[in-house]
Order: structure tokens, then sequence, then C-alpha cells
């Protein structure tokens, strides 16, 4: 089954058989009734399991060419599972350009449970084996980065945490499966915040987690109902629904994407683009091996370099929304230094080119010539 048919019938059973829905029903109930102690029909308790959300987690298998998917109530409730994995004295390695909230959730969260992370940067994977010890146990990776759109090469990072017989995740959550997809690259784990494109809409918030070995995914599905940060059937259903025009959307975005890169390496205001389609781009090359398009998220800086400069294009944007996350249909602007990296010390930013003039856009599916022209009033 190819990928256009994967998003709106992978991993879905016929019609309802019930009276022949054909969407998987929203089993709104908390609990099922049993014939006798123990006897279900494969669900107990909506914790453990909902058919609705169980759907859900078939579908996103699929797309990835995965096993077992797993849905959690936030991104980063499917990252908190992933690092519960561990016992204190564990170390994982991490990219230095992540992510606000997984860099907070990883420094204040658990490393005051006793893992210990290093966060370095990826673009060379070699670099990565010079920080492998007898307590590495994991690779983190996000690819493109959030958000200087760093390019980080998985298939070699894969190679590297083979040899070491430790585990490498991917956040998947900037390409999708329709641009890359990590298991097929050698990753174990793909996480993704489907917030952001899977749902499409901007309408739920939720995470997952694809896999394909059936021991991980036991010990991960133990660690989803036993600490319970699942996602409701309501909320499952939609980013069911979004998952079945991922593929006309993403095309979209990213020929959108590419359009608003290139304006905007031309326009006399801007300072540096920050978009892995560009030749120049340090890991073009490795983005041309490992993904099928570019994707519709780009950064930029102003000429002036300064916060101000920032800070008085983002407030006159008329059509791009000034608003945190990103992937939906509408097209978002974001200051990473004041809102999604605002977790991490400025110092730290600073290092990877979080700088306060750097400005963040999720580039949607709206006419690009209205985005073309919303940009240059802003910037004018």
């Amino acid at each position: 089954m190819k990928f256009n048919t994967k998003t709106i019938h992978g991993g879905q059973h016929d019609v309802d058989p019930a009276y022949g829905s054909v969407m998987p029903p929203i089993y709104q109930t908390s609990t099922y009734s049993q014939s006798t102690p123990g006897g279900h029909k494969g669900f107990e308790y909506s914790r453990s399991a909902n058919p609705t959300r169980s759907a859900l987690e078939r579908s996103l298998a699929s797309i990835e060419n995965g096993k077992f998917g797993l849905a959690f109530g936030s991104g980063l409730a499917a990252i908190d599972a992933v690092m519960k994995l561990f016992k204190p004295g564990d170390e994982i390695i991490s990219t230095n350009d992540l992510y606000g909230g997984s860099y907070r959730l990883f420094t204040k969260i658990f490393e005051g449970l006793g893992l210990k992370f290093h966060f370095i940067g990826m673009q060379d994977a070699s670099d990565i084996e010079k920080y492998i010890n007898e307590n590495t146990k994991l690779i983190w990776v996000e690819t493109p980065t959030n958000p200087m759109m760093n390019i980080i090469d998985i298939e070699a990072s894969a190679a590297i945490a083979k040899k070491h017989n430790i585990l490498l995740a991917v956040d998947n959550t900037f390409a999708t499966a329709y641009l890359q997809r990590p298991l097929d690259l050698g990753a174990d784990i793909i996480m993704h915040s489907a917030t952001k494109y899977l749902g499409g809409h901007s309408d739920v918030v939720m995470g997952s987690l694809v896999v394909n070995d059936e021991d991980l995914a036991n010990r991960l599905y133990f660690i989803q109902n036993a600490s319970g940060a699942v996602c409701g059937p309501m909320d499952s259903f939609l980013v069911l629904r979004g998952i079945k025009t991922l593929h006309i959307r993403m095309q979209r975005h990213c020929e959108n994407g590419e359009k608003i890169a290139r304006y905007l390496k031309d326009h006399p205001k801007v300072g540096k683009v920050y978009w892995p389609g560009f030749e120049d781009h340090p890991n073009h090359e490795v983005a041309k091996k490992q993904m099928s398009g570019f994707g519709g998220m780009i950064s930029f800086t102003t000429v002036e370099d300064t916060l101000e400069s920032a800070v008085k294009i983002v407030e006159n944007l008329k059509v791009f929304t000034l608003a945190e996350s990103l992937g939906g249909v509408e097209s978002l602007a974001g200051h990473p230094a004041s809102m999604t990296h605002a977790s991490i010390p400025a110092e730290e930013r600073l290092k990877t080119g979080v700088v306060d003039s750097l400005i963040r856009l999720s580039v949607g599916i709206e006419d690009e010539e209205d985005l073309i022209e919303d940009l240059r009033q802003a910037l004018g």
C-alpha cells in the first residue's frame, strides 16, 4: 500500500461491523461490560485501551512503516514515557538544538531523577561517538531541528547506536512520515507531537510513539498504562481524521515553504534564512538523501539583528498569526527566544543560534501570494 493510501486506510479495519460507519466511532466510554470476570472483547478500561485510540495507534504505525503505535495526551507525555525506560545513572545524548519543552523535561525533571544528558551538535554524526560510554542508553535526535532547521543523518546515527547496542529515538514532528520515515533508516523509536502536522488543524494536543521491536513496544505500553498519560477518544478521532489529509496538506506546506524561503533569502531586511532546501544549507545533501521534500518550517533573522526588529515584524503580520505551535493549515509566526524556547537559558540558546532577532515560521496552506504579501508589508 502506497503512503497516500496508508494515510486513509492504513491499519484500519473494514467498516464498523455494528452499523457500517466508515469512520471509526468515537467510543466515549471509560469502561466496558464483561460477560464474566475477565471476560471482555479486548477492552476493559479506557486508560488501558479504547477502540478509537487503538484505531489511531494502528494508523500511526502504518504511516511510519512500524508495527506498534502508542498515543499519549501530549508530545511531552510521549517523551516522558521514553525517559521512563531508563534508571538513575543512565546517560542520554541529545542534540543541542531542540524544542524547549524537551530540554525542560530533560533538565528540570529527569536530571533530578538521576539521568545524565549530553547536549551536543549532531550535524556531523561522528561527533556522537565521542560521548558514548558504558552508561549511554539512548541517542535523542530531532531532524529538522527546532528552530534552527539543522539536519542530522539518521542512518549514520543508527549505525552508531547499533554498534554500541543503544537505542536511537527520532523526533519526526517537523518532517512527518510524509517526508521521512526514521524506522526505515534504522531508528528504534519515532516520536511525534501529533498536535502539529498529524492533527493539522490546531484543535488538539497529542503525542505519539512508533516502534518495531515487540519487547520495546510492550515496555512502552506498560508505561503508557501505568502512568496514564493517554489521550481521550475525541482527540484520537480528530488526529485520525487529520492523518487522512496529511499527504495533501504536506504537499502544499512544502510548496509554500519553498516559495517563502526563497522570497526571504532575497529580501534586503532579512539576515540569515534557515531552511534545509537551500543548496548551501550545511547538511543539504543529507536532507536530500533522507527526506522527500524540505517542509514548511523556516527560521530567519533580521539584518538589524535586534529583539525590537523581530518583535516589530511579528506584531505587524496580518495573515500569519503570532502564536505558539506549528503544523496547522494556517500560517503561524513565533519568536523562539521569548516563546517556544524561553525555558532554555539564554547562554545555551545563543550557542545554537537562537538569537533575539530569530523568527520561526510555520508556513500554512493559504495562497502563497497572500503569504508573501503579508511578509512584504510586515518587513517593509
